[in-house]
């Protein structure tokens, strides 16, 4: 027989360090493991959709309901409070029964969440299901990033930070589009029936939801990675036969016990991203996540109260502008992004995006309320800052969050990630309209601080979690 004839003998996996290896060289040479990764950024795609449906129509809600601006902010705010629980849960829920039944399970909450909002009678009732809806995006996005890195090799075309980092298209996209359906929806209404429009985009919510609940149910399968850490190696390699593509068998003489580090109390892992090896990770991690949140709560999610209250601009002006922030100068900086990020790295193109949006806030609150060509100006900043954060610190916090710790810590990495930077999120999204009606463009002064210090607190810590090998560190020891 010929070289040529010759079959090449398949890779032999002995231990859940040769599964991490071959993963982080090779990653995925399979359709199904691409359509994981579409699945994963859908499921990212309905976090975004349901965080911003009601941005353009919390105006109308105020009115709908009577609500001053404390309980404006409080029903902006709920879905944060539940994303905090969630994430609290879902970090944890994901380390220790995986990756595949939390991803098949989160969806159920955006279907009943969004029905409920669009027929809530009262703002206690809109609350309450914002509140659900902020537990579901809570679950789903430890889960989804954890897909998004352990479906991916280590480094080059298709890394996994390329693909940790397509969340931030994938989130502004979303948005774009909540906004396209606003504008449609706008247009097709009848002047008399605009109050309603924030039910229909809310309520709209529960049909994508469907549709990728259950086209995942077709796709999806649990991660090799988290199988090979539970002992489960004759699944690792079955998945990584049938998703991922690779020639792999398991050997005769494999260790298919659960790893130790693997069966650690899991409120105790919590803790452990305070541990000497993570501690600086962990906070590098916070400061990008806290720092960018607040800096984007207050500007992208109130981008239509911005444009309509502080720029006195009409509704198909504010509809327009947020449109074409989000969907243009939002998405086209994400792609940039996911493009830079294995050349310029994670922490760099963070300091660049948060100079970027500290340089923009600096001029909004210089020119004031606008006028005339400075109307322009104002937009073309909102439009900077949402560029710059969708390419910088928006897209990096997930990065830092995932990609810091290895798979049996990546859960609860990105659960406690969340959920603290959800904390700062409520505070922004609850003060933020106060803010603003007191301070009027006043507000950006105190909005700048923000990119200021996330910028200081990245000079300061060196950490970048670009290509850095993570599970081969932690079985080193």
């Amino acid at each position: 027989m010929s070289l040529d004839q010759k079959t090449a003998a398949p890779t032999l996996i002995r231990s859940a360090r040769d599964v991490h290896a071959l993963l982080a060289e090779k990653g995925s040479q399979g359709t199904k493991t691409k359509a994981i990764i579409v699945l994963a950024l859908g499921g990212i795609f309905m976090d975004a959709y349901d965080f911003s449906s009601l941005a353009f129509g919390i105006t109308a809600v105020k009115e709908e309901f009577g609500l001053d601006p404390l309980m404006t902010g409080f029903v902006n705010a709920a879905i944060m409070v539940g994303s905090v629980i969630g994430a609290i849960f879902g970090g944890m829920l994901v380390d220790r029964f995986g990756r595949y039944k939390l991803f098949m399970a989160d969806m159920a909450f955006f279907v009943v969440a969004a029905i409920g909002c669009a027929l809530a009678p009262n703002e206690w009732v809109l609350i309450f299901f914002r509140f659900l809806m902020g537990v579901g995006v809570g679950l789903d996005l430890p889960v989804a990033m954890a897909f998004l890195a352990e479906f991916s090799k280590l480094r080059g075309s298709g890394s996994r930070s390329q693909r940790v980092n397509a969340w931030s298209p994938a989130w502004y996209i979303a948005t774009g589009f909540g906004y396209l359906l606003v504008l449609a929806v706008f247009l097709l209404l009848p002047v008399a029936q605009h109050g309603i429009l924030w039910r229909v985009v809310v309520g709209f919510g529960a049909v994508p939801a469907i549709i990728v609940l259950l086209v995942r149910r077709k796709y999806m399968a649990e991660s090799p990675q988290w199988l090979a850490d539970q002992g489960d190696l004759r699944g690792a390699v079955d998945v990584m036969r049938s998703h991922h593509g690779l020639d792999v068998e398991l050997a005769a003489d494999a260790d298919t016990t659960r790893t130790t580090k693997a069966r650690t109390g899991h409120w105790r892992q919590y803790g452990e991203l305070f541990a000497a090896r993570y501690r600086l990770r962990t906070i590098a991690a916070l400061c990008v996540s806290v720092f960018s949140t607040f800096g984007y709560n207050a500007v992208a999610y109130g981008t239509p109260l911005i444009i309509a209250m502080l720029f006195q601009q009409g509704p198909l002006v504010t509809i327009l502008s947020a449109l074409v922030i989000n969907l243009g100068f939002g998405a086209a900086g994400g792609l940039l992004g996911v493009g830079l990020i294995n050349r310029v790295g994670a922490r760099r193109m963070t300091i660049i995006g948060f100079a970027i949006q500290a340089a923009s806030l600096l001029v909004l609150a210089i020119v004031g309320i606008p006028t005339g060509a400075l109307v322009i100006i104002s937009i073309a900043m909102l439009a900077a800052f949402v560029f710059a954060q969708a390419g910088g610190p928006g897209a990096n916090l997930m990065s830092y969050a995932t990609l810091s710790y290895p798979t049996r810590l990546r859960g609860v990495g990105v659960g406690f990630n969340e959920a603290v930077k959800r904390v700062f999120s409520i505070v922004s999204l609850v003060f933020f309209p106060v803010l603003a009606t007191s301070l009027s463009t006043g507000v950006f002064w105190i909005v700048a601080l923000a990119p200021l210090a996330g910028l200081i607190s990245l000079l300061v810590i060196a950490w970048d979690p670009t290509g850095k090998d993570v599970d081969a560190e932690d079985h080193a020891g």
